[in-house]
């Protein structure tokens, strides 16, 4: 089994606070995380969503996107090989001196 390290971004404006509740040490809010271990175009790995309820999933409910989730570390070889060899693509757009910034 394999370990990784991910970090979270999430707009908590987005979450719906009746679907927090308290607990023995603070305030939670039950998140659902989705990981591809191939980051999208913006070097994402997934997306983080508030977590559905058991009816909810029966009836298919979309839950609201809150954040984004990115890989920063994994100790399985084959990973860290792929993030190496995208790291050195090279990068296909040229710079377009006409833009004023």
């Amino acid at each position: 089994m394999s370990t990784i390290g991910i970090n979270l971004s999430i707009d908590v404006s987005k979450l719906d606070k009746s679907r927090l509740y308290k607990g023995a040490k603070g305030t939670y809010a039950n998140l659902t995380v989705f990981i591809d271990s191939n980051p999208d175009q913006y070097g994402k790995n997934g997306g983080v969503k508030e977590q559905a309820t058991k009816d909810e999933r029966d009836q298919k409910v979309k839950m609201p996107f809150v954040g984004n989730a990115t890989i920063f570390w994994s100790d399985n070889p084959d990973f860290q090989q792929a993030r190496v060899e995208q790291a050195q693509e090279p990068a296909t757009d040229e710079f377009d001196d006409s833009i004023p910034f």
